[in-house]
């Protein structure tokens, strides 16, 4: 394992970050404040508790888990499809550097820009609610491994995508409308019987009711089948990852 090689790809994706800290970091936080400050104050004024929580406090992990998502999918299909972008892939396939070194070196950045940010909202969403984490280490665990598995579906993305446009269209088209429609902002048992049948075929479900539940102890779901959910989609993205690598695809032509 070549950890100088990995070494050198995960400082040079983190230094982007702090180059454009404005964009990385401070647009989610502000978008999330505004969240707050719009679902917070408007509806949680006739909507005051939510499955035993407070609203305002009831949106933190879903908040946290939208920005989580779209950032770690955006971290992760940019940083790849730069080098492609610039020819610059190139010259990192020519190099004594293996696949799998140069996955880690860019999932693993996008992934710890990912963490940091759903911290600094978690950091700012105290200064709007009061909130409590009833299992703050599942709820790190659930925080990694999220934020690896959706940066390695962004490597994904960052492969396939062959223009700029391509690469907005599964967070922008597909991503975010699943969030919103996954129980970020509301529980699914609000819903009429038929639509919640319906939206337990949606997988962000399980991802912020997993999360949820880390904070206050509820969830929409099975907790271990939202576990088994997470890892079955980590599967098959190294299942595409590795197909990936064997063949090549639009990473050598």
């Amino acid at each position: 394992m070549n950890f100088y090689a990995i070494r050198a790809i995960y400082l040079f994706e983190l230094a982007r970050t702090w180059r454009t800290l404005l964009q990385s970091i401070a647009t989610p936080v502000i978008s999330t404040s505004l969240y707050f400050v719009v679902f917070g104050s408007a509806i949680g004024s006739s909507m005051t508790q939510v499955q035993g929580v407070s609203y305002g406090a009831f949106i933190v992990p879903g908040l946290i888990m939208l920005a989580l998502l779209t950032e770690s999918i955006s971290n992760a299909s940019f940083g790849i499809y730069m080098p492609k972008y610039s020819g610059s892939i190139y010259e990192l396939l020519s190099a004594p550097v293996s696949y799998l070194e140069i996955l880690i070196g860019y999932v693993g950045a996008a992934a710890t820009k990912s963490i940091i940010l759903g911290l600094v909202i978690l950091i700012t969403a105290r200064l709007f609610v009061d909130f409590e984490i009833l299992h703050p280490v599942w709820m790190l665990a659930f925080l990694v491994l999220t934020a690896l598995t959706f940066s390695l579906f962004g490597f994904i993305i960052g492969v396939w995508a062959d223009g700029w446009e391509k690469l907005q269209v599964v967070p922008a088209l597909i991503v975010t409308p699943l969030t919103f429609l996954g129980g970020a902002f509301y529980s699914i048992s609000m819903l009429p019987p038929a639509w919640q049948t319906v939206t337990l075929f949606n997988p962000v479900v399980y991802l912020i009711s997993a999360f949820r539940w880390s904070f206050y102890g509820v969830s929409d779901v099975n907790v271990g089948l939202s576990l088994a959910m997470i890892l079955g989609f980590l599967l098959l993205c190294i299942l595409a990852v590795g197909f990936i690598f064997k063949t090549g695809y639009r990473l050598k032509s």
